[in-house]
């Protein structure tokens, strides 16, 4: 159930020559990273110029639904016609997304050149993993991972506040802008600085109909997940009914998984239990981290009384010592032989801190709370780079582009439901208050409840977020350690 070809001897690069390709590969992972969280801080008054405040989370859903379902889509074509040739369309797309978002009269407009941005920006952020599966070694790609790890976060934690400046001191537009000579410059690189990437195409087909189904399930649990609670009570008939559609549509892309000649994501690759427990952890620990990002900020406004620009510097740490763990961890991955131990040490003090947090919720202050996030950042670094070599260590190359997309898929499709769970949490207890909030305007409610009431609120998402965490320890110690490969 797979394409068959022979199998072609590929010239080992050097590392000179796989440093730069890599280096080639960070700007579009820059710009995919970024515009998942530029537009944060500018939202009031993109929408007070388009005189439209009520569709302004549509500009964060949009792009995060279309991002989300297309990621296994460029694996395939990556696999098919090219690592660079996928991520050549991802760049075109996301500059004619750009470009329309930009020049858009109309929130209607912003949304769907959202949306059209989001179709490119899933393969710009999806991408950089495969094509380092073909210019490295499994037990090289540690060291090289830490270059990606540090452009995610640092895009991710930059973002807010380059949104908010332009759109206080330019204009809002400007966010789009920025991407035209960004895109451009992209695709020059990947023009250049790529051509020394290794061709690994296979006579792949495209399996259209699993495509589709796999994009009508994800799209509308996605919907669901961010329309209930906000437009219609989770037990609306709408929103009971994107569900079972969403339920229905995952059954069917599973027995066409069992049944089509080639599926969209082998069958062989599932079955592997490296691959299986690799998945988990990458997606439960990347989902709570998500959900870290997203609550903190407002747990720290809420309850610590800190002014949005405070809350933003102060989990400024987290970035930082994130990046740190990572690119030391990368460094090791590859020059020992059991190379679970230090991730999962590390997984062990990052829930310890979640614990330590929700534990302190009410009565945590700063210097506290900063000490926490070291240990958070510090103790989730290391589990991407491992859960990615691990992956790309037993499946085979032509099955790569797949494998690692339906490893982002999976990670973010976590991540939004992750998002959804913690906010009905907090919706809970604005529940008196008012039944069909949104989850801003509830983060926002507790305020009335008092810090105390807040705080338990709070609490009760940090309990989950590190539940999420020793869910991805557990894959983890699951997961087994078979020696990584030396050759690319």
């Amino acid at each position: 159930m797979d394409a068959i070809a022979d199998a072609t001897k590929v010239k080992r690069l050097t590392h000179r020559e796989t440093q730069i390709i890599v280096l080639g590969l960070l700007l579009p992972i820059f710009m995919g990273s970024l515009d998942q969280t530029i537009l944060a801080s500018a939202l009031p008054t993109i929408g007070r110029d388009l005189g439209d405040t009520q569709e302004l989370p549509w500009l964060i859903t949009a792009y995060l639904l279309a991002s989300t379902a297309v990621i296994p889509l460029y694996g395939k074509i990556a696999d098919i016609r090219g690592r660079a040739f996928a991520l050549r369309i991802a760049i075109a797309v996301h500059l004619a997304g750009s470009l329309i978002c930009a020049l858009a009269p109309s929130m209607l407009v912003l949304i769907l050149g959202r949306s059209l941005q989001g179709i490119g920006g899933g393969g710009l952020s999806s991408m950089g993993m495969v094509v380092l599966g073909d210019v490295a070694a499994p037990r090289e790609r540690g060291r090289y991972y830490a270059y990606f790890a540090v452009t995610y976060t640092t895009a991710g934690a930059c973002g807010p506040a380059l949104g908010g400046f332009l759109a206080d001191y330019v204009h809002w537009s400007a966010i789009f802008w920025i991407n035209i000579p960004l895109g451009l410059a992209a695709l020059a690189v990947t023009s250049s600085l790529l051509r020394g990437l290794p061709r690994h195409e296979r006579p792949h087909g495209l399996d259209v109909i699993g495509a589709l189904l796999i994009v009508g399930a994800s799209v509308s649990l996605m919907l669901g997940l961010n329309v209930a609670g906000v437009r219609f009570p989770w037990s609306s008939l709408p929103i009971v009914t994107l569900f079972c559609f969403s339920l229905i549509v995952g059954v069917l892309f599973v027995l066409r998984l069992i049944t089509a000649p080639e599926p969209l994501i082998p069958i062989a690759v599932l079955r592997d239990p490296v691959v299986r427990y690799a998945f988990i952890a990458n997606a439960f620990g990347w989902g709570s981290v998500v959900g870290l990002n997203i609550f903190l900020p407002s747990y720290l406004q809420t309850v610590m009384g800190l002014t949005p620009t405070d809350a933003g510097l102060s989990l400024m740490v987290i970035m930082v010592t994130l990046n740190i763990s990572a690119g030391l961890a990368g460094q090791i991955l590859g020059r020992v032989t059991r190379y679970k131990t230090l991730p999962m040490a590390a997984l062990v003090v990052a829930i310890t801190g979640v614990v330590l947090l929700g534990w302190r919720a009410e009565s945590l202050n700063l210097w506290g709370f900063e000490i926490l996030l070291i240990l958070i950042g510090a103790g989730f670094g290391p589990l991407p780079g491992l859960t990615q070599v691990a992956v790309q260590n037993v499946v085979a190359r032509h099955q790569l582009g797949i494998s690692l997309g339906a490893m982002n898929f999976f990670r973010s499709l976590l991540g939004a439901i992750t998002v959804a769970a913690f906010g009905a949490i907090v919706l809970a207890a604005t529940a008196p208050l008012d039944h069909g909030a949104s989850v801003p305007a509830a983060l926002t409610a507790t305020r009335h409840h008092g810090a105390a009431d807040a705080a338990q609120a709070y609490a009760r998402v940090f309990y989950a977020d590190a539940g999420c965490l020793a869910v991805a320890l557990i894959a983890l110690v699951l997961m087994a350690e078979r020696p990584l490969q030396k050759g690319p």
